[in-house]
C-alpha cells in the first residue's frame, strides 16, 4: 500500500545518503574519489552491516570488507582471500583511520544525540571543533548535515507532516576540503521544494567557491548556486561582482548598493559596521529588494565577536 511504499522509498533515501556520506568521507581522508569496484564494495558491506534497529557504524562496514564473505568477493573478482586482500587494501586501510586516525572517536561510535521531532528548531554546534584541522572540520559538518537531512526525512512524514528550513552555514569549509565534495555534499543533503523543504546555503564569498580544488568542482559549485531560486546578497567588493554577474544580473543601483555595504567601518569605536545587517534579495530577473535588519540589544551582545579583543573592567 501506500505506506509500504512510503516506508521503501525512506530506506531507500536512507541507504543512498549513508552511502554517499561513507564515500565523501573517504575522499577527505584519502583526497581522492573513490573508485566503480570500490563504491559496490561499499554499497554491499553496507547492506550486510545494515540492522534491523540499529544504524551501522564505520567499524562494521569495516569488518564485514575485511572478512570478506562471498558476495563481497564475487564484486571483487577474487578467487583466493589473498587476492581479496591485496584488491580491497586500500578502501581497508582508508576506513580504518577514519576509526584510528585523526577524526579518530567522530564516527566510530555510536551517536549519542537524538532528535526532538516536536522541537520548533535544532541546531548543531561543532564549534569545539574550531582548533581541528580542516579535514576534520569537514567531515564534521558533512555528517551533521546529513544527519539533519534524516531529521528533514522524517519530520515529513506521518500524518502531521512539517515544513522545514535548513541552515548549512560556511559552505565553503566543507567543500575545499577535498575533490568531489561539492556533487557529494548536494547527494546528501539534497531536499526536494515539493516535500515543503527551503534551504539556506551560506559562504561568505564567491570567491570561496573559486578556490574549490578542480575546475569540475567550481563549474558545479557556480550551478549549485545559480540554481537557488533567492539569492540574500550582503556587502560584496567591487572585484567580486563580476563573477556575480555570471549567476544574477545586477543593475548599476543594485552593485552601488551592495559595494557601499562593503565600506570599511569607520574609525570611531562603537559604531555599527555600514554593511550590517544589510541585504539584497534578488529573485531571478527580478529588481532586488534590499532589507535592513535591527538587532535588539540582546541580539547585539550575542551578535558581537570582538569580545576577547576588548579588556572589560573587572567587577568583585
Amino acid at each position: 500500500g501506500a505506506i509500504g511504499t512510503e516506508r521503501t522509498r525512506l530506506a531507500e533515501t536512507i541507504r543512498a545518503r549513508r552511502l554517499s556520506l561513507v564515500e565523501a568521507l573517504i575522499t577527505i581522508v584519502r583526497r581522492a574519489d573513490v573508485t566503480t569496484t570500490e563504491r559496490r564494495l561499499l554499497g554491499a558491506a553496507l547492506d550486510l552491516a545494515a540492522h534491523a534497529d540499529d544504524d551501522p557504524l564505520v567499524p562494521d562496514i569495516l569488518r564485514v570488507l575485511t572478512e570478506g564473505p562471498e558476495p563481497m568477493r564475487q564484486i571483487a573478482a577474487c578467487r583466493s582471500p589473498s587476492d581479496y586482500a591485496r584488491t580491497t587494501r586500500d578502501l581497508v586501510n582508508t576506513l580504518g583511520l577514519l576509526c584510528e586516525g585523526a577524526i579518530r572517536g567522530l564516527f566510530d561510535r555510536p551517536s549519542t544525540v537524538r532528535a526532538d521531532r516536536s522541537a520548533p528548531a535544532l541546531s548543531l554546534d561543532i564549534s569545539a571543533l574550531d582548533d581541528d584541522e580542516d579535514d576534520v572540520v569537514a567531515a564534521a559538518m558533512l555528517c551533521s548535515w546529513a544527519w539533519a537531512a534524516g531529521v528533514v526525512d522524517a519530520a515529513g512524514t506521518g500524518a502531521n507532516p512539517r515544513n522545514v528550513v535548513q541552515v548549512q552555514d560556511e559552505l565553503w569549509r566543507a567543500l575545499r576540503a577535498a575533490p568531489g565534495l561539492v556533487e557529494r555534499s548536494d547527494r546528501i543533503t539534497r531536499l526536494g521544494r515539493h516535500r515543503g523543504v527551503v534551504s539556506f546555503q551560506i559562504t561568505h564569498s564567491l570567491d570561496d567557491l573559486e578556490a574549490l580544488p578542480t575546475e569540475a568542482d567550481r563549474a558545479k559549485a557556480r550551478g549549485l548556486a545559480s540554481r537557488n531560486a533567492i539569492l540574500l546578497l550582503g556587502g560584496l567588493a567591487e572585484s567580486e561582482l563580476d563573477g556575480l554577474a555570471r549567476i544574477t544580473s545586477l543593475t548599476e543601483g543594485e552593485r552601488a548598493l551592495i559595494t557601499s555595504w562593503a565600506a570599511p567601518p569607520t574609525w570611531h569605536t562603537g559604531r555599527a559596521h555600514p554593511g550590517r545587517g544589510k541585504y539584497l534579495i534578488k529573485s531571478g530577473q527580478r529588481i532586488g529588494l534590499p532589507v535592513a535588519l535591527t538587532l535588539t540589544p540582546t541580539e547585539s551582545t550575542l551578535y558581537d565577536t570582538d569580545r576577547a579583543f576588548r579588556r572589560r573592567k573587572q567587577h568583585p
